[in-house]
């Protein structure tokens, strides 16, 4: 007998663990349970032909008629565009724009007139659109002070609005430079010499008039410095009332957009020859913006959309088509399928060994 030997048979004798038990204890495989194993109750569909024809179908059938009463409704909707930025400079300044909308000289009144193609049913909604302009740069987006415009005790919270965020030593309410570009164009309108009212009223979320903006905060030292970027606000009227501002103060997230400017709450009839008076101030030239006028009405899905409808109706008949090639496939092509009691789930449920 070896020492070896003579040593496992003591161990024995004495009542030592034997060393399966050893290498138990020093295992670090965990306990086993069906949570740590993941083999809990679950739904594991198996894909036959049937199945998948099915689902093709269905989606098919509901997206088709989803997306042809979505283009339906866009295409209901009456939509006039009409760009003014450019049209509206007077021909000796055909080569500086610049020169024109910097000029405190130059009149920038400019007159357009629209025609109505069909019927517009009231309210007819005025957007204004601005194209090349980011909204959404990071230094912008965070030119504001939210606690400012909430409260009247928070005036002095000016930290991210440099350098819009003082004048004559005292702040700026609003600060920042998202409410010092505020969009300062002017539109009038009229048919057959009639002047047409255009309400403010509820152009801004609900949200923004309830919560973000204060009732007891008004303008102050606001477009008071030597550079003026745009619009200036009524001092003796809360930013809780000042709807444009709210509009404005909601960046977009792409460098084109279109803003709510009005309602006009009457009917325009086909044919009628809307006139509007625009006041030009807002500089888009500076940095290559595009001005645009934009008089629109609504459905049920919104403004003039087309790009909806077209994706259901792609997705609905990509649908369809997958399910006629699947069907035409199955059957000139039949492939039998296999044993569903052979899948590993089926054959060992509860994850048990034998």
């Amino acid at each position: 007998m070896n020492m070896n030997e003579a040593s496992s048979s003591s161990a024995a004798q004495e009542g030592g663990p034997p060393s399966s038990s050893i290498a138990r204890k020093n295992s670090h495989k965990p306990k086993y349970s069906r949570f740590s194993q993941q083999e809990l109750p679950a739904c594991k569909p198996i894909l036959t032909p049937g199945w998948v024809i099915s689902t093709f179908i269905a989606i098919g059938i509901v997206f088709i008629p989803i997306g042809l009463a979505s283009l339906f409704a866009s295409e209901r909707v009456v939509e006039i565009v009409d760009r003014y930025d450019e049209d509206c400079v007077p021909a000796n300044y055909s080569k500086n724009f610049l020169a024109y909308i910097q000029s405190s000289e130059t009149n920038k009144t400019c007159t357009r007139r629209l025609i109505v193609p069909k019927r517009m049913k009231s309210p007819v909604f005025i957007y204004y659109q601005l194209d090349n302009f980011y909204q959404n740069h990071r230094r912008y987006v965070k030119s504001r002070s939210d606690k400012q415009l909430r409260s009247r005790a928070s005036e002095y919270v000016t930290d991210n609005c440099k350098p819009e965020d003082s004048a004559h030593g005292s702040p700026i309410v609003p600060c920042g430079l998202i409410a010092w570009s505020l969009f300062n164009d002017t539109y009038r309108f009229s048919v057959k010499n009639s002047l047409l009212n255009v309400s403010k009223k509820d152009i801004a979320w609900k949200s923004d008039q309830g919560h973000k903006f204060g009732d007891d905060v008004y303008p102050k030292n606001f477009q008071s410095g030597g550079l003026i970027g745009g619009a200036k606000l009524n001092p003796s009227i809360p930013l809780s009332e000042q709807e444009d501002l709210m509009v404005w103060m909601r960046t977009a997230a792409l460098p084109t957009f279109r803003k709510l400017y009005g309602k006009i709450e009457a009917d325009l009839e086909a044919n009628d020859v809307v006139t509007v008076v625009i006041k030009n101030n807002y500089n888009t030239y500076s940095f290559g913006g595009k001005k645009r006028l934009v008089l629109s009405t609504t459905s049920w899905i919104g403004g003039k959309n087309d790009f909806l409808g077209i994706a259901y109706l792609t997705v609905g008949g990509l649908c369809l088509f997958f399910a006629i090639s699947f069907i035409l496939l199955y059957v000139f092509n039949p492939r039998p399928l296999g044993d569903p009691s052979y899948l590993s789930w089926n054959r060992n449920p509860a994850g048990q060994t034998k």
